[in-house]
């Protein structure tokens, strides 16, 4: 008998097996964000696994070029690669594809990406992607479009409780840009700000040679976080004017965010530095309280369309499914469930019986299965075991079909002809 380690280790290590009762509530995670996709009027494309390394690496920050997984093409003779991210193939799309297409375009997609990642890092490999892109519309209506749209795919997923959190790369990079700071430098004062640890950036900050007042202004960005005070408080303490306008850009979109009634879930991180080489302007990402890593990212890449040829401002999120998956386990496990509605029991001699039953039920939109011969008894065991809604029993010298709620043994009868006319109600 293998062990658990022996099957783990069959599959590289990054990627997982999903059994049914997973894979239900994958399904379920995407059709419930897509319905929301298409009711804000998205439209589906589905990008290829595959591309061309050199294409690809054109809409890629060096975080995600890092990470990509390629190899080489014996028919092109070129390096290929598995996309890391999907919003890359979007502007590719976008910009060959659609250049003649009226704006704005809102596409979605749901997609697996593959991602290089270190052994001893323990992250998953495969990401599992449910988004969309609004290409060719500028603004703070836009931003809060999107937003206001991944707010409303948590109350569809009915998760536990929410928060978006918004951040403005613009006002870090006005904070920080006219510094001239050394790499290592820059890398250093990077991670104390991600990490919100205000102690080691004082330290790092007195050993570089500027001024007091410029050291105020990034000694403040770990402290800003919280609700819509904090742009009060960031406007006491930057002079430059590049994160003045970004300051501007969120109050436009939080009082957006007011006209949609949806700024309860919102907080203000204006030490949010994630994808500072990607992003143009807002962005956010998505948590589900009590899960420490982010189930939804999101914000304005107004510079990745141009790479593949075609400049147009362009802004969008995508949610994580498998973190969302493990994030609302227990939710999920109380009402998705593998499950088939009917399993059809009946005898060797009866199967044309059987397959004609199973043939109107259909019709009517039920799912159905026909059980392979044995015990009427055996029959019961395996569908309650299996989540079977219901067990009907077939015979060829009847027309009366005995039908079995499963759930609380009470028996029915019903007869060939009421299934016909489509009129039983189980």
């Amino acid at each position: 008998m293998k062990t658990t380690a022996t099957i783990e280790a069959m599959i590289p290590k990054g990627v997982k097996d999903f059994l049914p009762l997973n894979s239900v509530k994958i399904e379920h995670l995407k059709s419930c964000l897509h319905d929301v996709f298409k009711q804000w009027g998205f439209q589906p494309i589905t990008p290829p696994s595959l591309e061309f390394l050199d294409v690809l690496e054109q809409g890629l920050g060096n975080d995600l070029k890092e990470c990509t997984l390629r190899f080489d093409d014996r028919q092109s003779g070129k390096l290929l690669a598995f996309p890391p991210d999907i919003t890359p193939q979007v502007a590719r799309i976008f910009a060959t594809r659609l250049k003649e297409a009226p704006l704005p375009q809102r596409l979605c997609y749901s997609c697996r990406v593959l991602r290089h990642t270190e052994e001893q890092a323990g992250k998953d490999r495969e990401v599992f992607q449910s988004g969309v892109e609004l290409i060719g519309h500028n603004g703070p209506q836009a931003d809060a479009e999107m937003i206001a749209m991944a707010l409303e795919c948590f109350d569809r997923l009915a998760t536990p409780q929410y928060t978006i959190d918004i951040g403005q790369v613009e006002f870090y990079r006005g904070a920080l840009n006219s510094l001239n700071l050394t790499p290592q430098d820059l890398c250093a004062v990077q991670q104390d700000i991600l990490r919100k640890d205000s102690s080691s950036l004082k330290q790092h900050l007195e050993t570089l040679n500027i001024s007091d007042a410029e050291k105020d202004e990034i000694l403040a960005l770990p402290r800003l976080f919280g609700n819509r005070s904090v742009l009060d408080q960031a406007a006491t303490v930057v002079t430059n004017d590049r994160s003045k306008r970004a300051l501007d850009d969120l109050h436009s979109v939080l009082k957006t965010l007011e006209i949609y009634g949806v700024d309860q879930h919102i907080t203000v991180d204006l030490g949010e530095l994630r994808g500072l080489d990607y992003y143009t302007g807002i962005t956010f990402q998505g948590f589900l309280s009590g899960y420490g890593q982010a189930v939804c990212l999101g914000g304005r890449y107004d510079n990745l369309t141009a790479g593949y040829g075609l400049q147009a401002p362009a802004t969008g999120f995508a949610f994580n499914l498998l973190n969302l998956l493990f994030s609302m386990s227990d939710e999920l496990s109380q009402t998705i469930q593998p499950a088939t509605e009917i399993l059809i029991h009946c005898c060797d001699n009866e199967t044309g019986q059987a397959h004609s039953v199973a043939r109107q039920l259909r019709a009517q939109g039920r799912s159905v299965c026909i059980d392979i011969p044995r015990t009427l008894e055996q029959a019961q065991t395996y569908a309650k075991k299996m989540n079977f809604t219901y067990l009907m029993t077939v015979t060829a010298t009847s027309d009366q079909i005995e039908v079995k709620t499963l759930s609380d043994g009470q028996n029915t009868t019903i007869s060939m002809a009421e299934l016909t006319s489509g009129q039983i109600k189980l």
